[in-house]
């Protein structure tokens, strides 16, 4: 047996015909299949937007509070410290959930972490990441409680 017969293809048992009668009936088959309607929206569902508390909670650490950003907040934008994986749209996303607004833009500042002496012992001020957030304008976050 020579090795180029192994390499052939063997001739199916089936004729031509009835392998097409047999994709036909197939095609017939998935199509008789019912479908099924889609669902109607919910009543309970507003288009409201409303606070959602969780994963903003997490992503969020505290306001950052200093002068500079309280001049922010007359300008609608306001600063937040968060944990250093967040990316910008968890943090729109944690700041829309948590505070019920309307965010356009944020930006984000990588403060490094710097070295610090107390006579001859020298340590390390821990870094962070700050997120500046601008909202839209008729809408205000109550930074710190009355």
């Amino acid at each position: 047996m020579p090795l180029s017969d192994i390499f052939k293809r063997k001739k199916s048992e089936k004729k031509p015909k009835e392998v097409v009668k047999e994709k036909e009936a197939k095609k017939e088959i998935k199509k008789e299949k019912p479908v099924s309607p889609k669902p109607e929206a919910s009543p309970y569902v507003s288009k409201k937007r409303e606070k959602v508390i969780g994963h903003g909670q997490i992503i969020l650490k505290s306001v950052h509070v200093t002068e500079k950003a309280s001049d922010l907040a007359k300008k609608n934008q306001y600063v937040f410290k968060t944990v250093p994986e967040a990316n910008k749209t968890e943090i729109k996303r944690a700041v829309e959930n948590l505070y019920g607004v309307d965010v356009l833009g944020v930006r984000i500042i990588n403060v490094p972490r710097k070295a610090r002496r107390m006579g001859k012992q020298t340590g390390w001020k821990k870094g962070y990441k700050k997120a500046i957030v601008k909202i839209k304008a008729g809408q205000e976050i109550e930074v710190l409680p009355r």
